[in-house]
């Protein structure tokens, strides 16, 4: 039964998550914290850390590991494949439709009306990220907010912004700053 909702809910996940992986992520959120209390809020957005870190796509990353913790390693096969089915079923459907019909001017009407969407959602899943970031669990208050998640958060858009190096440079630095001063407080 487990196995069926695991890939039932990535079914879902991988048909509606238009935009690519962190489109995706209010989705994943939506199944497996709220609809489903596979996972706290807290374990979710370590999910969603580690799967930022390690290499694949976002969403495809985050159902391998929901589905581990769920339902071990068949649960991760399951929930990975959930997610992987509906995009391949309709890229193979789209790219057949836009190679037959590319040149229809409702075909790019469609897709420039797409784009403000998927900006929400990429928006809507930062912002819940960098709250949970700032303000853990808690209600968004002075003194639920965690200063050193604050500054970690603000050197590393300071540095991106001004010296433009490998993201995977600052999110070392940043993991190795956060643990040092986790450590010393």
């Amino acid at each position: 039964m487990i196995y069926w909702q695991l890939f039932w809910s990535f079914v879902q996940i991988g048909l509606f998550s238009i935009g690519g992986g962190y489109a995706a992520m209010p989705l994943i959120q939506h199944q497996v914290v709220e609809l489903h209390p596979w996972l706290t809020l807290t374990e979710f957005a370590d999910i969603v850390t580690i799967a930022e870190m390690t290499p694949g796509p976002i969403a495809l990353n985050a159902s391998t590991f929901v589905g581990t913790k769920v339902g071990g390693l068949l649960g991760a096969v399951v929930a990975t494949a959930g997610c992987v089915f509906p995009s391949c079923v309709i890229v193979m459907a789209l790219a057949w439709l836009y190679y037959r019909y590319r040149t229809l001017s409702v075909i790019q009407g469609a897709l420039k009306g797409l784009r403000p969407a998927v900006v929400a959602m990429i928006a809507s899943a930062g912002l819940s990220i960098l709250g949970l970031a700032f303000f853990g669990e808690g209600a968004a208050s002075l003194e639920n907010l965690n200063l050193i998640s604050v500054l970690l958060f603000a050197a590393s858009l300071a540095v991106l912004r001004k010296w433009h190096p490998s993201p995977i440079k600052v999110m070392a630095g940043a993991g190795a700053a956060g643990l040092l001063l986790y450590w010393l407080v």
